[in-house]
């Protein structure tokens, strides 16, 4: 209630202040960009850029540029045309009063080279990837905020796509087509980085709030299966993050406050002469609002964090292009349950300790662009990335009465002390080079080489002590799990082949090879790919792919021992020598489309996942299940002897924005199963079996302004479980599971309705300058349904460990932007 009285209040004051600027004016924009041969990046000459409803027109010039003035504002389709080439139509290309609109339009090459040539509209999801065929998808910015419950995150707008849950409300982890989210890949302008995600835990690829700041991307691609040869190194998805330059013309800047943190923006020249540029952002955040509003965020503590990110733009003379950029963010959480309420809710960590957690990440890089000719174009990019966790533990002895009952006093336990019981230290840091050639053999075929390789040097150390009575007082000695400070390397060549046999089939192969140094069991020499694309009458298309992928382990997990300081057993690295998991994609592809704005895609895919880390012995384990939570897991001596299988089929149906409006519905039938060392098929973690979306936006503008309304639904099968061994829960102080009945037992059915509303105003200041105010509030959970999240470890006096956890609730994110 609060937040709607915030949010009413917020509108009716804004609105009016904002009526002090000029309304008289009429209201125009700048649209420009740059036209470019899609494989060699070569700059196209007198390409024409025509914006549809009003029929004007430019042609680009020598460079690729073009300029268009006197744009009114709103949405507009742009089409694009140039002799040999296909043409292609942009839709929905906003345009507001606070920011030119800057397009980067790469044009396909026309095989028949007629003198007309038909339109091949490019809608949303294309991917940008020429050598992608099946389970890939384009985004945009636009569409990471279109979507209700999205918050502007890459990764939880994917979550609204076919095959792609997520894993819970609290963290951004997908899983995708029932793979652990553990085997997600990032990639930014060519180099994989580590976890961008703030409070990441070793081991994962999401956490609770994104690092990724939507503002500075550029449109970029999305992977669900059989990935181009230019993607190693995982068997789940590939988000593959393209950066945009600043505006080289005119200085532009953004303010936004809201309850996920206060940001600002700045980007413009560094020289109109030589058209170099910067961009550079900064965020800051606190999330004490939400507690005082009472609004639930899954915890009493106030997690802090900060990021930004910058990039130095500056074209060269002969061509080429060198930008110098930098992302990060750090953040901090302390969770003291001695100073909470008795029934203060906490679902990031355990009941029974104070815990002190920051984690660190940064990855800054020198990228070196050129088109050598109209043929051929090369990129290299050099990097330096790092990541850190540091934690630590106290845990709480309570005061008790005569009968043996925790003391409470003003609503919260009497603590009798407090005393360490875990601290690590983990770090890594990488030194990358990615560097490809693209070289066009022909109007027909293109050939693709590169090589990326990552130099890492990792430390880790880890002490925890235990003990074995819930009413004891004192503990067992310490512990040290890890203790390394080593290096290694990634090497992953690859080259992939293109070639469009007819007017209608097109021929994709490729080869990738991963090298990890470590040890002499994680070489891939050959992994094929393949995929073929039919382009059918009514504007239909087929497509077939198959791959083998491989991945190695989360690098902690190699240098575990159950006791360092051991002679025995105990104190061995028994993970060192862990191989590579492996999995086979085939995928089958059709897409259908319908009318002008409507596009039908179905997908039946296979996966056949080997060489799965399994612990030695009979037992349930599997790296499959992990990945997911904010806890590492303590591997047993593992062997790569596990199997997977994963298979279902998807239904995208979307209608893409036009008119005013657009919907997406999505669903997904699958099964995930897993064998662990005891041999017995059992459903993985993440074998929902089944999920769905339907999201729904309407925008209805006025003069100046517009009202975005927005639904989306979302339910998925429950998340599976099985009964709990009290004594080693009591043992580790965390929940284990019974090996034996594992994932016997399924949560009920995940649920969730999400709104949002955006305000969008464009004025213009008295000096003529154009300003874009954006009010809004997203509205997660809004019927504030509770679903299951998972079982905790919480000892209570009579003897209990287990309680179950629920999701967040209804959760209404607020924020006010302008842009000038």
């Amino acid at each position: 209630m609060k937040t709607r009285y915030l949010a009413k209040f917020t509108f009716r004051f804004l609105i009016p202040f904002s009526s002090c600027f000029s309304a008289n004016a009429q209201l125009t924009q700048t649209l420009r960009g740059h036209v470019v041969d899609k494989e060699s990046k070569f700059p196209l000459a007198g390409a024409t850029v025509q914006i549809i409803a009003t029929g004007k027109g430019i042609l680009s010039d020598t460079t690729g540029t073009f300029r268009l003035t006197g744009v009114p504002l709103g949405r507009h389709t742009v089409k694009v045309s140039l002799l040999g080439y296909k043409d292609m139509l942009l839709n929905d290309i906003l345009i507001d009063a606070g920011r030119e609109k800057i397009l980067d339009i790469e044009l396909d090459e026309d095989i028949r080279q007629l003198a007309t040539v038909t339109v091949a509209a490019q809608r949303t999801g294309e991917a940008r990837n020429e050598m992608a065929v099946v389970s890939a998808r384009q985004f945009s910015v636009d569409e990471t905020n279109r979507y209700a419950g999205s918050r502007g995150e890459p990764a939880r707008m994917a979550s609204n796509f076919a095959g792609v849950q997520g894993a819970d409300d609290a963290r951004n982890d997908i899983v995708i087509r029932g793979n652990s989210p553990q085997g997600v890949l990032w990639r930014v302008d060519g180099i994989n980085i580590p976890n961008p995600n703030h409070f990441a835990i070793a081991g994962t690829s999401g956490g609770p709030v994104s690092i990724i700041n939507n503002r500075y991307l550029a449109n970029s691609d999305f992977f669900t299966g059989a990935f181009p040869a230019e993607f190693g190194n995982t068997v789940a998805g590939v988000f593959d993050l393209k950066l945009r330059n600043g505006n080289n013309e005119r200085h532009e800047k953004m303010i936004q406050f809201g309850f996920l943190g206060t940001e600002a923006m700045a980007e413009g020249p560094l020289s109109k002469k030589s058209k170099s540029s910067y961009l550079a952002t900064y965020r800051y955040a606190n999330l004490w609002l939400f507690n005082k509003l009472g609004i639930d965020i899954g915890t009493q503590a106030v997690p802090a964090y900060q990021d930004g990110f910058f990039r130095v733009n500056f074209p060269q003379k002969d061509g080429g292009n060198l930008s110098l950029w930098a992302l990060g963010g750090t953040s901090t959480v302390n969770i003291l349950i001695s100073q909470q309420e008795v029934n203060d809710r906490n679902i990031f960590g355990n009941n029974d300790r104070d815990q002190y957690y920051t984690s660190r990440m940064g990855v800054a890089g020198l990228t070196y662009t050129k088109p050598l000719n109209r043929n051929t174009f090369w990129k290299a990019t050099l990097a330096v990335s790092g990541n850190a966790q540091i934690a630590n533990h106290n845990y709480l002895f309570l005061e008790k009465d005569k009968r043996g009952n925790p003391l409470v006093q003003n609503s919260r336990y009497v603590i009798d002390s407090l005393r360490p019981i875990l601290d690590y230290r983990f770090s890594e840091v990488k030194y990358s080079l990615s560097t490809f050639l693209t070289h066009k053999l022909s109007n027909r075929s293109t050939v693709k080489a590169g090589m990326n390789t990552d130099l890492y040097h990792f430390r880790a150390f880890d002490s925890v002590r235990t003990f074995t009575d819930i009413n004891a007082t004192t503990f067992g000695p310490w512990r040290t799990r890890w203790n390394t400070n080593t290096g290694f390397a990634l090497v992953q060549p690859y080259v992939s082949y293109r070639n469009q046999l007819t007017e209608n089939l097109s021929l994709t192969v490729g080869l990738n090879a991963l090298w990890f140094t470590l040890n002499r069991y994680s070489l891939s020499p050959v992994e094929p790919r393949i995929g073929v694309s039919w382009a059918l009458p009514n504007r239909q298309k087929l497509s077939l792919a198959a791959g083998l992928h491989s991945q190695i382990q989360p690098v902690y997990s190699y240098f575990y021992g159950a006791d360092l300081n051991s002679q025995s057993a105990s104190g061995q690295l028994a993970n060192r020598t862990m191989g590579l998991t492996k999995s086979w994609h085939y995928v089958a592809s059709y897409q259908r489309l319908i009318g002008r704005n409507i596009r039908l895609l179905i997908e039946g895919y296979f996966q056949r996942l080997f060489a799965i880390p399994v612990e030695q012995g009979r037992s349930s384990f599997s790296m499959v299940n992990t990945g997911a939570a904010f806890s590492r897991i303590l591997p047993g001596p593992l062997v790569n002897t596990g199997t997977g299988r994963n298979y279902g089929v998807e239904l995208t149906v979307e209608r893409f924005f036009s008119n005013h409006y657009y919907f997406l519905l999505t669903g997904s039938l699958f099964d995930a199963q897993y064998k662990g060392s005891d041999g017995i098929l059992r459903n993985t973690d993440f074998n929902g079996r089944y999920a769905f979306n339907a999201l729904v936006a309407r925008e209805i503008t006025f003069r100046r302004s517009s009202l975005t309304l927005g639904f989306k639904f979302t339910t998925t099968g429950g998340r599976w479980y099985g009964p709990v061994d009290e004594q080693a829960s009591r043992l580790n102080q965390e929940i284990v599971y019974q090996s034996e009945g594992r994932n016997t037992a399924q949560f009920a059915p995940y649920r969730r309705f999400d709104l949002k509303v955006d305000y969008k105003l464009n004025r213009k200041t008295q000096n003529n300058k154009g300003l874009t105010h954006t009010i809004s509030v997203d509205f997660v959970n809004v019927l504030g349904v509770q679903n299951i999240l998972s079982l905790s470890y919480a000892p209570q006096p009579d003897g209990t460990v287990v309680k179950k956890e629920y999701q967040l609730g209804f959760l209404p994110v607020f924020l006010y932007r302008i842009d000038f």
